[in-house]
């Protein structure tokens, strides 16, 4: 009888242990759905059905994508995200259903506003009334987008001197940095333009490591030519969105080298954009171009523009000339901002006060659309 019971339980412990080895029937998934997605980034579910069971990844109906589980059951989908939408996903395989959860799409959101300098009379101003007062109605605009990005124009540093035959110097305090990243919900900053080396290489690095401490990301200017010309990418709603910066407007001295600190000049483009674009999905490229207090763009913004558009970029925003201009849609899916205007910088009159923040919608194709919010320029705009 003892004999017996032992081989019973040997048999009952086999038993038990081929049930939970054996892979389930019906679906379980082991992935999580995200937050969101843009409309078209990548979707990837993942779980166990039957052995070579084919699986369907279904929504409200449509099927996104179809598979068929390996030996031991497990599967994986891969889709693109649908339209913008609340989308119920099911996985269906062997006539059974499971829910996979309900996935939330809708376009990201790009916003961009042109001049902020740490300068003039924005340094008193900080100074007395702290990082978070230049950003007033604007910060919460900025801060709702997925990705918010300017033109940085000035140093922030107490050293270095002030290089010779400019008749601007622009500087400011760390605290200028602190309510951009806070208050101003900034996230990327174009360094490429004529002040960042108004107070040599020293204070660039200066400005940089202020930057980067305060949690910003920068573009167009570096360490070296390489880091000059180095993209940033950022990640939003299954989308990687590359940021680059060029200067077409270059004091002598201003320009990065192999060796040396400074800005990227407006060369290389192409071959940067293919770059980036191979790693990211949508390509940004700012450039500081144009004349002063002209909106209408010339025939060098037009060539740099197509250069950028021609190797894969889709939105190209530019700074310099101190007055909003036009936004153009010169493709399908790509967008133009020839000049985006003072926003936290001192403006005089007429013109140079009007000033916006472009928002940009985005998928995986490109834009999507856009709308300007418009706004007045000066120590504190409004919205």
């Amino acid at each position: 009888m003892r004999a017996v019971n032992c081989c019973l339980g040997a048999w009952v412990l086999v038993a038990l242990v081929t049930a939970a080895a054996a892979p389930a029937q019906t679906p379980v998934i082991s992935s999580r759905l995200p937050a969101w997605l843009a409309p078209g980034a990548p979707l990837v579910v993942t779980g166990f059905a039957g052995p070579r069971a084919p699986v369907l990844l279904v929504s409200d109906g449509a099927v996104l994508a179809r598979s068929t589980a390996g030996r031991l059951g497990k599967f994986r989908l891969f889709a693109r995200a649908p339209a913008p939408g609340a989308h119920r996903l099911t996985v269906r395989t062997a006539g059974k259903v499971f829910r996979a959860g309900t996935l939330t799409t809708r376009d990201l959101t790009i916003a961009a506003i042109g001049d902020v300098t740490p300068g003039e009379q924005v340094a008193p101003t900080v100074a007395a009334l702290g990082g978070a007062y230049p950003w007033g109605e604007a910060g919460p605009v900025l801060s709702a987008a997925d990705i918010a990005t300017a033109n940085l124009e000035g140093v922030v540093s107490a050293g270095g001197t002030p290089v010779p035959d400019k008749l601007y110097h622009l500087r400011g305090p760390r605290a200028v940095l602190q309510g951009a990243a806070g208050a101003g919900g900034l996230d990327v900053l174009t360094l490429a333009n004529n002040h960042t080396g108004d107070f040599g290489a020293s204070a660039l690095l200066d400005t940089l490591a202020a930057a980067h401490a305060a949690g910003l990301e920068t573009v167009g200017a570096g360490e070296n030519l390489a880091a000059a010309h180095r993209a940033v990418v950022r990640e939003a709603g299954g989308l990687r969105i590359a940021f680059l910066g060029y200067s077409d407007v270059n004091p002598l001295g201003f320009p990065a080298t192999s060796t040396s600190p400074g800005t990227a000049r407006a060369e290389g483009i192409a071959e940067d954009v293919r770059r980036a674009r191979s790693r990211a999905d949508v390509v940004v490229c700012w450039f500081h171009w144009g004349i002063e207090l002209h909106a209408e763009p010339n025939r060098q913004q037009r060539t740099l523009a197509e250069v950028a558009l021609a190797a894969g970029a889709q939105i190209v925003l530019g700074a310099h000339p101190h007055v909003f201009g036009r936004v153009d849609r010169p493709a399908p899916h790509t967008l133009v901002a020839w000049t985006l205007g003072n926003f936290v910088f001192p403006a005089g009159s007429g013109a140079s006060v009007r000033s916006g923040i472009l928002v940009v919608r985005v998928n995986a194709r490109g834009v999507a659309g856009y709308r300007v919010l418009a706004a007045r320029a000066g120590v504190r705009p409004t919205v």
